[in-house]
């Protein structure tokens, strides 16, 4: 299935949101609770799956697998298909859960399927299929924690990945990256991606960078987010439940 040419306009700095231009019949799907406001004119409908397969023919099961993927990489069952209805123009618009960056990704010009983690997956074209795709290697698996579960977007269209902070888009020609684990956003399908200490025992204990890092390796692009969403919500968790204990104590 082609996707739809959508148009789009990426709006603010450190807490961005896109807007989305649909022709008639356009239609944009999202995850559920990403909308922000849409034009009169657009109706929305949750669906299951992405709405890549065909209706019949053996489209239900399909989407039924693809639902439950999603469902284990912690997405919800179904997906939010807003379509332009009306007879001109019209607009809707999507944002982030995190503060930080959407990444527009013109899956036609890249060429190949998107990797990325679990919960980037924004909004896309409808057309785009999201998947859910796992890291085979074994160490990953056991010890990958955020990098085991991942998404698979492909498509001829576009799609947004939500990502923490500022994003760094590295182009590697046969390098090798090391990375924290949190702060992948995505990399190119085709690129070796796997899990490896950080270090000797006293590293991983005291290093401060975790026990595990990522390492992509190959030719083709990697989306780096610099304040992975763990990153912002430790602090707070922290401060919550030391303010908890010292109430609790008075």
């Amino acid at each position: 299935m082609r996707s739809h040419d959508i148009d789009y306009e990426i709006r603010g700095d450190d807490l961005q949101f896109v807007e989305v231009y649909l022709d008639p019949e356009e239609t944009a799907v999202a995850e559920a609770g990403t909308m922000i406001f849409m034009d009169e004119g657009v109706t929305f409908e949750a669906k299951m799956g992405d709405g890549s397969e065909p209706e019949g023919g053996g489209g239900f099961f399909r989407k039924a697998r693809s639902a439950a993927g999603r469902v284990l990489s912690g997405e919800s069952l179904f997906m939010t298909h807003f379509t332009n209805s009306g007879g001109g123009r019209a607009k809707v618009a999507f944002g982030a859960s995190v503060p930080g960056k959407i990444v527009p990704l013109d899956l036609a010009e890249i060429g190949r399927p998107v990797i990325c983690q679990r919960d980037a997956f924004l909004c896309a074209a409808l057309g785009t299929k999201v998947s859910m795709h796992f890291n085979r290697r074994f160490g990953s698996g056991m010890f990958g924690g955020e990098g085991f579960i991942l998404q698979k977007l492909e498509g001829d269209g576009i799609a947004f990945v939500n990502a923490g902070g500022m994003v760094v888009e590295r182009h590697l020609a046969g390098e090798t990256i090391r990375l924290d684990t949190g702060c992948l956003v995505g990399f190119e399908e085709g690129m070796e991606y796997s899990i490896e200490r950080a270090g000797g025992l006293k590293t991983m204990a005291f290093g401060g960078e975790g026990i595990f890092l990522a390492t992509i390796s190959g030719v083709g692009r990697v989306w780096v987010q610099s304040l992975p969403f763990s990153r912002l919500a430790d602090p707070i968790i922290s401060a919550a439940v030391a303010a908890a204990a010292a109430a609790s104590s008075k």
